[in-house]
């Protein structure tokens, strides 16, 4: 799959084949009254968008990266970063591939040892593991979660 790519395709869970399109971070918003932090994916070669509601650490570790504050010792999207290098894998991509009541599910894609194996992750831990890279990883949302969400 090119990961420069705005649209692909993924078998999906039920042996189905899906539109994957391509999205990026466009914006965090971070609430000091409430714990519902929200961020914003926009496709990258389109108009539509959609918002997450992502815990407080997620937002914040997510606002760090992209503000360029590199902690000095690592925190936990910096830790698993550093695992997956150091056992050999490679993070592809990440996906956004379902929705169900209210939930967003999503899998990190890792090449490993010429395999591509998916990480089952909540989406908030996803985006922020993509943020970690320098350029950002790739963010992928299943075209019918873009439907569902809108």
């Amino acid at each position: 799959m090119a990961a420069h790519a705005a649209r692909d395709r993924l078998t999906g869970l039920k042996g189905e084949l899906s539109v994957l399109v391509r999205m990026e971070l466009a914006r965090i918003i971070m609430s000091e009254i409430n714990d519902q932090q929200v961020v914003f994916l926009r496709e990258v070669d389109g108009d539509r968008s959609f918002p997450i509601l992502i815990g407080i650490f997620e937002a914040t570790s997510i606002d760090r990266r992209v503000q360029g504050h590199v902690p000095p010792r690592p925190l936990t999207h910096d830790l698993l970063k550093n695992v997956i290098q150091e056992m050999g894998g490679e993070v592809q991509d990440v996906i956004i591939t379902n929705l169900v009541e209210h939930t967003y599910y999503s899998v990190i894609r890792i090449r490993l040892d010429g395999d591509l194996v998916e990480v089952d992750s909540r989406p908030s831990d996803a985006i922020a593991l993509a943020a970690h890279y320098s350029p950002h990883l790739p963010i992928y949302v299943d075209e019918e979660v873009i439907d569902a969400a809108s």
